[in-house]
């Protein structure tokens, strides 16, 4: 996919949309064995990558420096399901205390109500009193898709309605 491609798929309503939302990313990678693992994982997006942060001694950062080949997905659980796909390469940087992107993530939480002010300043004084350092992850996206199942659904689905009922009117 072109960069222009993928920065248009990001900037649209509904990835807009779910890289505002308070809902985890499902943060796909190859573990040091080679088998897969999926985990979720709070998000800040700033405009062109997507950030994360995780204890420096997490088992996930060697596999990562091994293979920083990754793919994220943020859906809503409700019909009609919006789902973003990512796919990505990551960069690991080591950074002292805590990342302001780390804490920008979370007051998403604040901002869409789910929290109050005196919750994210206790959350960040208990981070900031836990973490020494922490490892940002910062995905550059490579590859975006979009589903709505609306106006946009997964293209084996669009074409076996294609095949049973014909194009569409």
């Amino acid at each position: 996919m072109k960069p222009d491609q993928v920065t248009a798929v990001l900037n649209d309503p509904v990835a807009q949309e779910l890289l505002a939302s308070t809902i985890p990313a499902r943060f796909a990678y190859a573990a040091g064995d080679g088998t897969p693992r999926v985990v979720p994982v709070g998000v800040y997006w700033d405009g062109s990558r997507i950030l994360s942060a995780t204890p420096t001694n997490a088992p996930k950062l060697p596999a990562l420096r091994a293979n920083p080949s990754v793919a994220l997905t943020i859906d809503t659980n409700v019909p009609p399901q919006k789902v973003l796909l990512v796919r990505g390469r990551v960069e690991i940087e080591i950074v002292d205390g805590v990342p302001d992107s780390y804490l920008a993530g979370v007051r998403k939480y604040v901002t869409h109500g789910d929290k109050d002010e005196a919750w994210l300043v206790e959350f960040e004084q208990g981070v900031r009193a836990l973490y020494d350092q922490m490892a940002v992850l910062t995905t550059t996206p490579v590859w975006a898709k979009i589903f709505d199942f609306e106006t946009r659904i997964p293209s084996p689905v669009e074409e076996l309605a294609r095949q049973k009922f014909g194009p569409p009117a």
